[in-house]
């Protein structure tokens, strides 16, 4: 595979000031211009396919069709985003109208959302191509008007190189501003630094670990002009077993669970990472079946050595604490840069008094704590950090029994499922990726879905201003034929 030498400052600098020149222009640019670009984007990604698919496998470990599957992914997205920004309905445009004789007189008032200005995006290791460089990060910023620069990630930096080849050319094919997009390699900290420090960035996009999002987060607050870190930094999606529930489908439940557990060598960041029930016969059931299962599961290569290594230096961490029983591994034993799945065990009190248990184990790891009661689990609610994702497996009557659980388990994460698995994640617009800290870094916002496009977005407001100098988002005959908050009622008039 080829190498890349690091970005310097200086180089880092003329990308930026070019951003800033490409978003005096494209941020003039209509919905349909921008979305044009968008689908010209997904176009050349279909015309390499095969052969930035064979360059990721290479790269990262991972199988033919998972990337498949990730591309296909990664097209829609670009695709659906562009339908939405041409929509309009995230541009959030609110009018009301002049009343001049009331006393005092009420002005005529306009407001839509504006992009920011250009925006560095961070290529995820473990999605090397839904949440890389022309993933949902890159996508919503160019649909909220928004040049990207992307800083690749290191483990897949060849893949990234020819998907940022795609998006050039169709940035030259759609006729964009020069600086509309760049692409940048570092493997050390200095670039990143460099490139959220830069005056001219107005906001990043992560994915990745708690340590790096947090990085960025604080460098940027340590800015002379602050600006927002979007960083979704993983989370252990906490799974409660509710009684009703457990005592019909133990068996079933755990076999479930051990498929999700290891998917993808559990190389998601809805990992299912923590298991909480009643300590009972049922849940005995539950672990015991779990283990039996996770035993068959043979271990497979983990993206790049540094994620295995890192899995196998927190894996080895966590199962040491006093008080954590290993339920199961793997019988077959792994091979380098393999991930080995493993069960482990703890009781309610141990997690309580162990901040060590709640970190997450990036890999085919999961944790499951037994809860003497009901009191106890949501003593464990109470306690538990921000997440993505809170499953519970219940029955209604379970849920109607228990609604100080279900209410308590709200405040910590973005998305709750019932009865289901939380890998696998929809890209719709009634998805929300993300939860309070230090699931990401700012709760109110969605990674995946076109709701995503408003985090690089800010609103301005219009005062008085002549009709005919309104962009066409505000104008009175409506031009865009958008959805439009007008005197409070929405409508297309």
């Amino acid at each position: 595979m080829q190498t890349f030498k690091d970005a310097t400052a200086e180089e880092i600098s003329k990308v930026m000031e070019q951003a800033w020149a490409a978003f005096e222009v494209y941020s003039t640019f209509s919905l349909r211009q921008r979305a044009g670009f968008m689908r010209a984007i997904a176009g050349e990604l279909e015309l390499i396919s095969a052969a930035v698919v064979a360059t990721a496998m290479k790269e990262t470990n991972l199988p033919e069709a998972r990337l498949k599957n990730e591309l296909t992914r990664t097209i829609f997205q670009l695709n659906s985003y562009a339908d939405a920004c041409e929509q309009g309905n995230w541009l959030e445009a609110r009018i009301d109208t002049a009343i001049p004789d009331r006393n005092p007189p009420k002005t005529d008032l306009r407001k839509m959302l504006v992009p920011l200005g250009p925006v560095v995006v961070f290529g995820a290791s473990n999605f090397p191509f839904a949440y890389s460089t022309a993933g949902g990060d890159t996508a919503c910023a160019l649909a909220a008007g928004c040049p990207v620069i992307v800083k690749a990630h290191p483990a897949h930096a060849q893949t990234s190189e020819m998907v940022a080849e795609c998006i050039i050319k169709a940035a030259r094919q759609s006729k964009m501003p020069d600086g509309i997009f760049a692409h940048v390699h570092g493997a050390g900290f200095e670039v990143g630094k460099s490139l959220v420090m830069h005056a001219r960035t107005k906001a990043v996009g992560f994915t990745g670990s708690y340590t790096g999002g947090k990085a960025l987060f604080d460098w940027a607050a340590q800015r002379k002009e602050p600006i927002p870190v979007f960083a979704e930094m993983g989370s252990i999606n906490p799974v409660y077993l509710l009684p009703e529930k457990l005592s019909q489908s133990p068996v079933e439940q755990a076999k479930v669970y051990a498929g999700s557990i290891t998917l993808s060598a559990g190389q998601f960041c809805t990992n299912p990472g923590l298991i909480i029930g009643i300590d009972n016969a049922d849940l005995k059931k539950f672990i015991t079946t779990l283990g039996n299962e996770i035993e068959q599961v043979a271990p497979s290569a983990m993206l790049h050595p540094g994620i295995a290594k890192a899995f196998a230096a927190n894996r080895s961490k966590a199962l040491a604490q006093e008080q954590v029983h290993t339920v199961a591994i793997a019988q077959q034993p792994p091979q380098e840069n393999q991930g080995i799945p493993t069960i482990a065990s703890a009781t309610a009190q141990a997690f309580l008094n162990n901040p060590i248990l709640h970190q997450e184990v990036f890999g085919p790891y999961s944790l499951v704590i037994r809860c003497k009661d009901m009191e106890e689990m949501i003593a464990v609610a109470k306690h538990m950090e921000g997440q993505l994702t809170t499953t519970l497996i219940a029955t209604e009557t379970d849920m109607r029994n228990n609604a100080v659980l279900v209410e308590t388990v709200k405040n910590s994460c973005g998305r709750i499922i019932i009865n289901g698995v939380p890998t696998g994640v929809e890209v719709c617009m009634s998805m929300q990726h993300g939860g309070p800290f230090p699931a990401t870094t700012d709760a109110r916002f969605t990674a995946v879905g076109a709701d995503g496009i408003k985090r690089f977005a800010r609103p301005l407001c219009f005062q008085n201003w002549p009709n005919s100098l309104l962009p066409d988002e505000l104008k009175d005959s409506n031009p865009l034929g958008i959805w439009r908050t007008v005197n409070n009622e929405l409508t297309k008039a």
